[in-house]
């Protein structure tokens, strides 16, 4: 069988042949009008031709449906076989939101055959509790004039199997059609697997978490212990001491000249193991963030850093009554990152002036620390020897609370801190 193409009947002299052929019988019909009575042969050759060339036209009408009917049946069979191939499930609903298309995935995906799909509601496919707000927003994606968008960017959308089992999806959906004659599909996968590793790894991230949380309250306690037997025990001890050496110093002959510049020594010495002690009980843990608050707690460590490092410091803090909503946990981690940001512009910002800002704002405490320094840039951040501001991050985050560090405008560095003086709120989800 000869196959002839269809672009064979756009080719140029294909046309041009059937422009004279057109031509031809034109003339052909005014010759046989004009020579009627002379010539009757032209007139029965004119209407054969004419007989001829409709028979042709009907013809060539019947053979181009044939060939262009078969290349819509072999569009939409490659269509058809594409949709069914595809990985992902694909259903097509109209306006109505009844299923007209039910790919071979999606069977396989809710366990529902392809005919018993069709023509069902697609609200059959969704959770109970969902169904109303998702239909409610295909309406109005529908009224958006938008071709297509993904659904649920900042949720987890579930759907249901024929089994009554929900599962995880990602989705995206597209519109087309007339305004009468509204048709909506939905491209979905599985991501089952995908959900179960990321609840695996943020389970674990939360469960070191907890553990690193544990193990800085471990270290507070210890800390605490040890300031308190420094400042107590042992401040006692040199205190005895130190009236003890006194009171020798006082009997010692008048002549005994050498014995008295020992004894004199002896009690300067005294005196800076005292002040050594208890610089070290406050740097182990301040008592007074124990027995006064942060508020008061903070105060001594921004007065006392500015006296050792030589940079001027400037506080404004919130009322200490203000901050007695957080935890005793809380308040250990603020004062921490407080203490770790002076001691890092000492360290590495070469700054000259650094502000403090300790204020209630919104249910929570916010923290704001700056300087005048050098700065610090993104690789900075991201050194792996940068543990103190890494530590700093998970502690804050452990209480529910975010820590964020960047540039300043005045050239340094910026922190800014935010913890909640009353718990953290959570996330929602969503449907198909």
């Amino acid at each position: 069988m000869i196959s002839v193409k269809p672009s064979f009947i756009r080719h140029p002299a294909v046309i041009a042949a059937g422009g004279a052929l057109v031509a031809a019988l034109v003339l052909a019909n005014v010759a046989a009008f004009a020579f009627e009575a002379q010539a009757p042969w032209i007139v029965g050759a004119v209407l054969i031709a004419d007989v001829l060339m409709v028979g042709m036209s009907l013809l060539g009408g019947l053979w181009a449906v044939a060939v262009w009917g078969g290349r819509t049946d072999l569009s939409e069979a490659r269509l058809a076989s594409i949709v069914d191939s595809a990985m992902d499930g694909i259903i097509t609903v109209d306006a109505a939101q009844r299923v007209v298309l039910f790919n071979r995935a999606a069977e396989q995906m809710f366990g529902v055959r392809h005919e018993d799909a069709i023509g069902g509601p697609l609200e059959r496919f969704i959770p109970q509790r969902f169904r109303a707000a998702h239909h409610a927003h295909v309406e109005q994606f529908g009224g958006t004039g938008v071709t297509s968008r993904r659904m649920g960017d900042a949720t987890t959308l579930w759907a249901l199997r024929a089994d009554g089992t929900e599962f995880p999806i990602d989705a995206s959906i597209s519109q087309g059609g007339d305004p009468g004659h509204r048709f909506f599909t939905v491209i979905l996968r599985d991501v089952t697997r995908r959900k179960q590793v990321e609840d695996t790894m943020r389970q674990q991230q939360q469960e070191l978490r907890e553990l690193s949380a544990r193990v800085q309250e471990a270290r507070e306690e210890e800390k605490t212990r040890i300031a308190r037997e420094l400042h107590d025990e042992l401040g006692q001890l040199l205190t005895a001491l130190k009236m003890d050496l006194s009171w020798l110093r006082e009997r010692l002959p008048a002549q005994e000249r050498e014995l008295a510049a020992r004894a004199d020594g002896m009690s300067a010495l005294l005196d800076r193991t005292v002040s050594s002690s208890r610089r070290i009980a406050s740097d182990l843990r301040p008592l007074m963030l124990d027995d006064l608050g942060l508020a008061d707690a903070a105060q001594w460590l921004v007065e006392d850093f500015g006296k050792h490092s030589g940079i001027r410091l400037e506080l404004r803090s919130a009322q200490a009554e203000a901050l007695e909503a957080l935890s005793k946990g809380a308040a250990t981690a603020v004062y921490r990152a407080i203490q770790e940001s002076l001691t890092n512009i000492a360290r590495h910002s070469g700054a000259k002036n650094a502000w403090i800002v300790m204020a209630q704002d919104d249910g929570s405490l916010y923290v704001e620390i700056e300087d005048d320094g050098r700065g610090i840039g993104e690789g900075d951040m991201a050194k792996a020897s940068s543990l103190g501001l890494k530590g700093m991050r998970e502690r804050i985050a452990y209480y529910g609370g975010s820590l964020e560090v960047g540039p300043a405008p005045r050239g340094g560095t910026r922190l800014r801190l935010r913890m909640p003086l009353r718990g953290a709120a959570a996330g929602g989800q969503g449907s198909l």
